[in-house]
């Protein structure tokens, strides 16, 4: 009878070590479905397509996209060049100040963007199709026809990444060659040409008139000092106080007013805000007229500061 008891206890043992592993794989894999079901619903959550992307607050984003604005830039690059020790091409210019950092902080977190910039995540993320990504990383994914990247509009990155347009403004040459001309101050003619500028809601019009009066590189940041691309973006021309009645050739292609979905006080989802693309065209040779020349203003301001010429390396 002691026998069976302790034969009995065992394979009760045995019973109960063999329930509660299948429990915890039944776990386990509940779990795992669960996890792969709720990624498959955020993937194809509302708010990464229209019109739900248009309303969405940065919020909205950041509940699952939170480690874009957290500080990872990497102590060194794959190639071994130490971050610390070299000068990265945005940080050539006096508007940024501090220690490399993310595209994303750069944009919304440094001080310089929070005193001109009113960006949002869909400013630039209008949304995407997961059906045209390719599945996996690119490390695991290349040459299957699928996007390695996320759908982002690039005009809305020319707009403030665009080649400086010196031939359409007359200019000799780029600015950073000839700026010195001018008296390293854009205001010079800026104060009465094209005078209605920055009127879009991720911009801040005063702030940015602001920075121009104490800093050249505050406009040339955004107009040619940061390009990433070898063509201009076709600014809207707006009209202004004093405009010439008679349209440039370069001109005349162009649009009368920004983009709907970025006008200031024009709710971001409206059927009126959505995206039209921007007529572009080809810089025209400009008709200067006699006796109205740049030159002869120069003497009447003095820079505020010059613009930086640096090597992206330190010494």
């Amino acid at each position: 009878m002691k026998e069976f008891d302790e034969t009995c206890c065992r394979g009760l043992l045995k019973l109960g070590v063999g329930l509660t592993a299948l429990l915890w794989m039944t776990l386990v894999l509940a779990n795992g479905a669960e996890a792969r079901k709720s990624y498959q619903a955020a993937k194809w959550s509302p708010i990464h397509f229209k019109p739900a992307i248009d309303t969405a607050e940065d919020k909205d984003c950041l509940t699952c996209h939170a480690e874009v604005l957290a500080p990872s830039v990497r102590e060194h690059s794959p190639a071994g060049v130490q971050a610390g020790k070299s000068m990265a091409w945005y940080q050539t210019l006096d508007t940024y100040a501090g220690a490399q950092d993310t595209l994303h902080r750069r944009h919304m977190s440094t001080d310089f963007a929070g005193r001109v910039m009113s960006m949002r995540c869909n400013t630039c993320h209008q949304g995407h199709d997961p059906r045209a990504e390719a599945p996996g990383s690119s490390a695991t994914a290349q040459g299957n026809g699928y996007n390695l990247r996320k759908l982002v509009d690039t005009n809305t990155c020319l707009m403030c990444h665009g080649k400086f347009n010196y031939e359409v403004m007359g200019l000799p040459g780029p600015w950073s060659q000839h700026g010195e001309t001018f008296a390293n101050n854009c205001l010079l003619c800026h104060d009465n040409i094209r005078t209605s500028r920055h009127q879009v809601n991720f911009l801040k019009p005063a702030e940015i008139e602001a920075a121009g009066k104490e800093s050249a590189d505050s406009c040339y940041g955004c107009h040619g000092g940061r390009a990433w691309y070898r063509i201009s973006f076709p600014y809207p021309r707006h009209a202004w106080k004093g405009m010439d009645k008679e349209i440039p050739e370069w001109a005349k292609n162009r649009p009368t007013q920004s983009d709907p979905r970025f006008l200031i006080g024009l709710p971001i989802h409206s059927d009126a805000a959505q995206s039209r693309p921007v007529k572009s065209s080809k810089p025209a040779r400009v008709n200067r007229r006699p006796g109205k020349t740049i030159q002869s203003r120069i003497s009447a301001k003095k820079s505020p500061l010059e613009v930086k010429r640096k090597s992206h390396v330190r010494k």
